[in-house]
This record gives structure tokens, C-alpha cells and sequence, in this order.
């Protein structure tokens, strides 16, 4: 086995030339090979990149889809996102561990079959979903869970799941998925299509000087969320100096946050627009290197996403004097992520890129100044690519006629939950959150989840408010709750995301969010107290000013908008203190260990519970 793993290893270094900065490939080809990245193979890459031990392993303990324990041959990932819990979770999951006789967390005696749960995966809007090594199984339900078992029994091979293909690209030979597109409503920006060359020819016949002056009269802001002016990112990374000549752009195609699943689509149906757009970065900031990092479970997206790169590379549109443009050469190379929702947050793609853990960089300075390898980079998500290549085409006032007076163009929308119509919607900026839920078939919401968690939980009173930055911003989550959802549940849920998902670099979101979560929890037992409310609120308040990146400054919302927007839900299960004593006491917990030690069983366990 030493020597296959050693050859395996140096054919899969030398593939990337030993670069240390192409880690995250090395690592998950040896976990895609053996299954786990042994301690042997952490040794032995980390001789032939010539980097410490230790910085193997931290790479190899970061991120979720990776292992320094064996996996089986097959590895189930079932979602466990909050849609998917309101869609038949439990249900499901019960399902897989009868069929295979194990918990999650564990592995079929045979060592055949390994059994795990995961965050978000982008299928919302085709729920309970789950991914099967990289092969995206949807709408499961029990009697599925048998067939997929009995298959995975008989032949171990994930691809004879697919049984019946999705629409568009999801039937490509290099796709093969059954996944839907659910395109419901395509706008005019980014569902209308491109064609190849279009937009880049017109950009190239400008200075990059010009082609920047016009996305800033366009008013173009970025699609991830944070909305800072794409016309103004790109024009601070071309004025910085560079290390020599090189600079970075990056596409986050890390689409994470729960909810969210309109990039899956751009990259399945639009991805000659995505890398128009990238290809026009770097002509105007200056770059030669583009990078369209993908998260982990679009894995299935990549062998097809390499070939319309090559179609490019083809057609010269990618490559050395791009287009015909002398001195104008740039590539994009596609990275895989390897399961970390943190990974969404520029520095922390960054530092992903680069092959290290996904950790957050300090700000300043910032990724225009020093970003890939310390070199000037823009990080602008999918949304943003493809608006830029439309903007180019037809030019910046037409863009500003979309929209509304603070929030030019269209946003496309992941709409998922209790509603009749899931799927991808291009709106307008401007359009009120009311008639997007009408389009949805979600009009009997108590209450919609605007930008995922860590965006806005609103109620009806708040449905004729307007998606925009102004007023609604969202990175393009929309998730509806009908009548009979617990609200504290999705809360507590959400919560349970932001623990499991922290880098844990900084104390207020590592232990702020723990303690969140704990505190609703005793609320939605039935031990609240009225001083509970001001607790969440100050410490809510604390975590958001005091984390050192975005995933902690917003990992409170889900507490802080429900006290803001449904106070009533506190209200109900909050009481005064009885007595004397605080609810939150919870007697049985406090003499079980006593009772364990006389080896007896009082009344108050059987009884009093909670005082």
C-alpha cells in the first residue's frame, strides 16, 4: 500500500507542479481515491510540496468533506438544512440508518457504505436531498431510501442512482444529474443568455480605464449581499501595486448560505456569461489569473464546467492575447472546495485558494490590496460576473433603467419553504417581497426568511417592503415558513448552522453563538425568564460588533430580527418567575449526579423537572 500511495500522491503533486498554493487539490484527490487522507499520506504530500506536516493536517481537519479516518467506499451525505427538515428529514433519515443498520457518523461493518449529515448543499428547492460521493440524489423520500440502498448494495456505484435526468444541462453526458433548473421567472440580465465573445469584444475595443468608468456609471453593486460597488472594487485592485506583474480574480462560486441555490443554475445553464464576465475583470484590473473556485457539492458541475473553459481556450477567448488583444492574456482554473460554508467570506476563499484552511484574513488590508498570494484580486460572486458582461453588451444606462432608484439591474432569487412554486426567480431590485411571494405560491407565510440566516426574518406586516439594498437586501435567499412552522425552531436551527459552521478563530462567535443557541433552547423548554430577552439582545449586539468576519457580525440575525419582528413568539414562553425561583433551574439535571452516586431515583426526576 506504501508504494500505490506514494505513487498516487507524486503523480497527484506533480499535476499541479508541487505548488504548495494547490493543497486543496492534492488532498481531495487522495480523499476521493482512499477515502480518507491517512496520516501516511499527510507525511508524504507534505514531503513532496516541501511544507510542514502540520500544515497538511490542518487543511485535512478544517474542512468537512475531508478525513484523516476511512471512509467507505460510498458515502451518504444527507442535507440537513432547515428546508429539508420541513420537507421530510426525519423521515428520511430514520430511512437510511434502518436500511444500513448504523447511526449517522458511522460505517457498514462490510466498510462499504459510510453514513453522514451536511449543511446546506443547494437543492432546497427539490428537498430532502443528499449527496451520494459526488452524486446529487433529490426528493427522497422512504421508499427511495430502499431502492438507493438495495443499488448502492448490489453494485457501489453512485452513478446508477441517477435513473431520471433533470432539465437543460443537467441531461449533458458530463452533468448526467437529476437535478431540476426550477427556472420559474428569467429576467433580462442574467437568465437571457450570451453570446460567446459578445460582450468581451465590445470591452476589449475600450481601455480597461473606460470599461471600469462604465460599471461605475452603472451603478453596478455586488450580488453576494454586501453590496459594495463593483465599479469601485475593480478600480482600487487596478490602481494597487502588484508583487511583479500579477493579479487575481476570483469567482466565489462557494454558494453556501442556507437557501441559496441560483448560482447552481447560472453555472448548470449561463456559464458562458460567468467567464465573460470574469475574462472582462481581467482585462480591466489587469490580471492574467482567474480562479472560479466551486464549492464542494457542485463537484458534479466541474468536469463540464472544465470543458466549456477548453471551448473557450478553443475559440480564443481564453488564453494568450485573448480575443486577439495583444498583451492581453488570462486563463481561469477551476478549485474545488471541500465543504466549508465559511469559505463564502472573500478572505477565507482566499486563503482556500491558496491551499491552506479556510480561515478569515485581518482587515486591512484588504483583498484589493493584498489578497491571492499577496497579490491585488477581485473576489465578485457569479450574480456579479454575469451582470458585468450584460452591462457591457448593452451598455450602463440601459442597466440603470432595471431596478430601482437605489439599486439598479435585476437579482435572482432562491425561493424555497412552504410554497407552490420553489425555484429560481429574475425580479427587478425594487419589486415588494408580497408579490414575489405571490409569483412563489407562498401567501399563506407567517413569516419569510430574507437572505438566509444571516439575513431578516419578516413577518406579513412587513411583505410590501422591497428587495433592495435599501430596504430588503439579500444575497438572493428567500425561504417562506407557513402557518403551523415553530419560529424558535427555525431560530435554534439556524443557530446550530452558525456553531457548526465558525472557523473558531474568534472568542464572540465561537462561544457567542453557543451561548445563543443554549439560551433559546431553555426558552423553547419552557424555562425562559423575561430577563432572557434583554440577555439575547445584548449579547446578540455583542457578537455582531466584536466578530472578527461576516459569517460572526451576522450569525446573530436569526435571534436579533425574530426579537425585532415577532416579539409575540417571547412573549408566549416567557413567564415571570414563580416563587422565587428561576425557571431556568432545572432540578432533576442538578441532583442526577447525586442520585447516580447513592444509586437511587428521587421523586424529583420523575416529577418535578423544571421548577
Amino acid at each position: 500500500m506504501s508504494d500505490i500511495l506514494k505513487a498516487s500522491i507524486e503523480e497527484f503533486t506533480l499535476a499541479v507542479d508541487n505548488d504548495r498554493s494547490r493543497m486543496m487539490d492534492v488532498v481531495n484527490a487522495v480523499q476521493a481515491k482512499y477515502g480518507c487522507v491517512s496520516s501516511e499520506a499527510m507525511d508524504l504530500i507534505a514531503e513532496a510540496m516541501d511544507v510542514k506536516r502540520v500544515e497538511v493536517e490542518s487543511v485535512i481537519s478544517f474542512y468537512g468533506f475531508l478525513s484523516n479516518e476511512q471512509k467507505g467506499k460510498v458515502v451518504i451525505r444527507l442535507c440537513n438544512d432547515v428546508v429539508d427538515k420541513m420537507l421530510g428529514y426525519d423521515e428520511v433519515a430514520a430511512a437510511f440508518k434502518f436500511e444500513l443498520g448504523i447511526d449517522f457518523g458511522e460505517t457498514t461493518p462490510d466498510g462499504n457504505i459510510s453514513l453522514e449529515t451536511t449543511a446546506c448543499m443547494g437543492m432546497c428547492d427539490q428537498a430532502p436531498a443528499a449527496l451520494v460521493n459526488d452524486v446529487v440524489v433529490t426528493e427522497l423520500s422512504t421508499d427511495k431510501v430502499r431502492r438507493i440502498i438495495a443499488e448502492l448494495r448490489r453494485s457501489l456505484d453512485p452513478e446508477r442512482l441517477v435513473t431520471k435526468l433533470g432539465d437543460g444541462n443537467n441531461e449533458h453526458d458530463l452533468v448526467h444529474a437529476m437535478v431540476h433548473n426550477n427556472i420559474r421567472s428569467a429576467g433580462p440580465v442574467v437568465l437571457a443568455g450570451l453570446g460567446a465573445g459578445k460582450a468581451l469584444k465590445k470591452a476589449l475595443a475600450m481601455t480597461p480605464q473606460e470599461v471600469i468608468r462604465s460599471l461605475k456609471a452603472s451603478r453596478l453593486r455586488g450580488r453576494g449581499g454586501a453590496g459594495f460597488p463593483t465599479g469601485m472594487k475593480w478600480e482600487f485592485t487596478r490602481a494597487a501595486l502588484s508583487l511583479g506583474s500579477d493579479k487575481y480574480v476570483i469567482c466565489n462560486a462557494d454558494e453556501g448560505e442556507p437557501g441559496t441555490f441560483k448560482d447552481r443554475v447560472i453555472l448548470t445553464e449561463y456559464p458562458d456569461i460567468l467567464i465573460e464576465g470574469m475574462t472582462i475583470a481581467g482585462y480591466a484590473i489587469g490580471a492574467a489569473h482567474g480562479v472560479l473556485y466551486l464549492r464542494g457539492e457542485y463537484a458534479y458541475l466541474r468536469a463540464f464546467l472544465e470543458q466549456e473553459l477548453a471551448k473557450r481556450r478553443e475559440l480564443g477567448l481564453l488564453g494568450r492575447d485573448v480575443a486577439g488583444k495583444t498583451g492581453f492574456d488570462f486563463d481561469i482554473r477551476v478549485q474545488m472546495g471541500a465543504g466549508a460554508y465559511i469559505c463564502g467570506e472573500e478572505t477565507a476563499l482566499i486563503s482556500s485558494c491558496e491551499g491552506l484552511r479556510g480561515d478569515p484574513k485581518n482587515r486591512p488590508p484588504f483583498p484589493a490590496q493584498k489578497g491571492m498570494l499577496g497579490r491585488p484580486t477581485s473576489v465578485n460572486n457569479v450574480e456579479t460576473f454575469c451582470s458585468v458582461a450584460r452591462i457591457l453588451e448593452r451598455g450602463s444606462g440601459w442597466f440603470n433603467q432595471l431596478g430601482s432608484k437605489g439599486s439598479p439591474g435585476t437579482k435572482l432569487l432562491s425561493i424555497s419553504g412552504d410554497c407552490n412554486r420553489p425555484g429560481v426567480y429574475e425580479m427587478e431590485f425594487g419589486t415588494p417581497l408580497r408579490e414575489v411571494l405571490k409569483l412563489a405560491g407562498g401567501l399563506n407565510a407567517q413569516a419569510v426568511q430574507v437572505g438566509g440566516p444571516s439575513g431578516e426574518l419578516v413577518g406579513p406586516e412587513q411583505f410590501d417592503r422591497a428587495i433592495c439594498y435599501d430596504d430588503l437586501a439579500t444575497g438572493g435567499a428567500i425561504v417562506v415558513f407557513g402557518a403551523d412552522r415553530d419560529l424558535l425552531e427555525v431560530v435554534a436551527e439556524y443557530l446550530e448552522f452558525f456553531v457548526e459552521e465558525s472557523c473558531g478563530y474568534c472568542t464572540p462567535c465561537r462561544v457567542g453563538n453557543l451561548l445563543l443557541k443554549q439560551r433559546i433552547d431553555h426558552i423553547r423548554a419552557g424555562r425562559g425568564e423575561k430577563a432572557d430577552v434583554a440577555y439575547l439582545q445584548e449579547l446578540g449586539e455583542s457578537i455582531r460588533f466584536t466578530s472578527r468576519c461576516g459569517l460572526g457580525q451576522t450569525s446573530p440575525n436569526p435571534v436579533l430580527s425574530s426579537l425585532r419582528n415577532f416579539p409575540a413568539l417571547y412573549e408566549e414562553v416567557l413567564k415571570e418567575e414563580t416563587r422565587g425561583f428561576h425557571r431556568r433551574f432545572d432540578l432533576a439535571s442538578a441532583v442526577s449526579k447525586a442520585e447516580e452516586i447513592v444509586g437511587r431515583k428521587s421523586s424529583h426526576s420523575e416529577e418535578a423537572g423544571a421548577v
